[in-house]
């Protein structure tokens, strides 16, 4: 059972990258998927979810707008489209798979069932 996530890389502010992940063994359609990072100071937080079957999306107050959650589940993939991306941003992105929609974005860390290494986003000047 594996989440690999792809995407990051360097790019300037108010630039775009879009972040990957795609899961293998595992069938991604029972699952609410989401993007986390670790903000500074804190653990690990949500950043974008979507639920299982696209029907609901979460995002932190401070993406809405710039930052579109998608999904394919014949595919077994999820995307996170990253628009206008600011240096705050900079960070690693994980993408996580927890077991039902409840409490889309708000679940506990421990909550979720498979994670990806993460993917390296850095947003310079």
């Amino acid at each position: 059972v594996q989440l690999q996530a792809s995407g990051g890389g360097l790019v300037q502010a108010g630039g775009s990258l879009r972040l990957s992940c795609v899961a293998s063994g595992f069938t991604m359609d029972n699952y609410a998927m989401c993007w986390f990072r670790p903000y500074p100071g804190k653990v690990r937080e949500s950043v974008a979810c979507i639920s299982s079957s696209s029907e609901s999306t979460f995002y932190r107050d401070h993406v809405k707008g710039r930052f579109t959650i998608s999904r394919d589940n014949a595919k077994n993939t999820m995307n996170l489209q990253m628009n206008n991306l600011k240096q705050e941003d900079t960070d690693v992105y994980y993408c996580a798979a927890a077991k039902g929609d409840y409490g889309l974005g708000n679940r506990h860390v421990t909550e979720y069932e498979y994670w990806g290494r993460g993917t390296q986003v850095t947003v310079s000047s």
